[in-house]
């Protein structure tokens, strides 16, 4: 096992390093009655989008500006009605890394998909969920807030937060316990403008996130929405702020990356379970 995984698996086990999934994390996982991955990435949402058919090449740089696109032809009800039937109204085959994070326990988590494998395998666990929302009039911050007791999740303020329970973040929405999603371009205007104010991360995470390392896991750091968000979530960060398991880094993420002190490591997701299964420290097998 390489020193790179050593390091992973051992702030993994005592809580310093957090999980940042990327589209890739749902790599495997498809639809059983018809066999069709999961549309995770830009492209093939936006394919999922338009039917089965890619938009015009303008339309299809980047998903938000897609989104935008549906959104004023058709409504902010066109773009919401898909990604609640993509992801709530479908029944998407498990993901073995999700399972497998979830066995860990870990603290604190970040999911920057909006499906809901990770909130299904804590079903059993009681949570607090942080959803992303944009563009509300009327609301101080960009974010609401869930407490999930085992059974049910209940809406609950910052101070009524127990810190002691597990935190999932899904800052680009989720359609559980109800549909809130940061999609086309306006949405990401707002809520990166509201990140980099303050404004969209609870004050008990601006405690808990400092000096924490960062696993990404699938994600991506080529379009500047991506980097944008990544960066105002991890602000605080320790130095080096972690590691990104990218096969194959483009120039442009190696820049970014290096700039941010984050190790890159010439893996994917399969790499990663395997890893898992011959670590023999703390951690659950896979």
């Amino acid at each position: 096992m390489s020193t790179s995984f050593e390091n992973i698996f051992a702030g993994l086990s005592d809580g310093s390093v957090v999980p940042y999934l990327g589209p890739g994390a749902l790599n495997g996982v498809i639809d059983p009655a018809t066999g069709k991955a999961i549309p995770a990435d830009s492209d093939s949402l936006i394919i999922a989008m338009n039917n089965g058919q890619p938009m015009a090449p303008k339309l299809m740089f980047e998903f938000p500006r897609a989104a935008m696109n549906v959104e004023l032809k058709r409504g902010r009800s066109a773009v919401n009605k898909f990604l609640d039937a993509t992801y709530r109204d479908t029944q998407w085959s498990t993901s073995a890394l999700h399972v497998w994070l979830a066995q860990q326990k870990l603290p604190y988590l970040i999911d920057a998909n909006r499906d809901t494998q990770l909130q299904k395998q804590y079903a059993s666990t009681p949570h607090t969920l942080i959803v992303g929302i944009a563009r509300m009039s009327g609301k101080e911050y960009r974010f609401r807030l869930f407490k999930y007791d085992g059974t049910a999740y209940s809406a609950i303020e910052q101070e009524a937060v127990d810190t002691s329970l597990p935190i999932l973040f899904k800052p680009l929405g989720t359609p559980l316990p109800e549909s809130n999603y940061i999609a086309s371009d306006a949405d990401f205007v707002d809520y990166i403008t509201e990140l980099m104010g303050g404004f969209a991360i609870p004050s008990f995470v601006k405690r808990l996130r400092q000096n924490k390392r960062y696993l990404l896991l699938g994600m991506r750091l080529n379009r500047d929405t991506d980097r944008m968000v990544f960066s105002d979530v991890i602000f605080g960060a320790d130095k080096p702020a972690g590691w990104a398991l990218i096969p194959h880094p483009t120039d442009k993420e190696k820049r970014y990356l290096g700039k941010m002190g984050i190790e890159i490591v010439n893996a994917d997701v399969t790499d990663f379970l395997t890893a898992a299964q011959n670590w023999n420290g703390s951690l659950a097998a896979a």
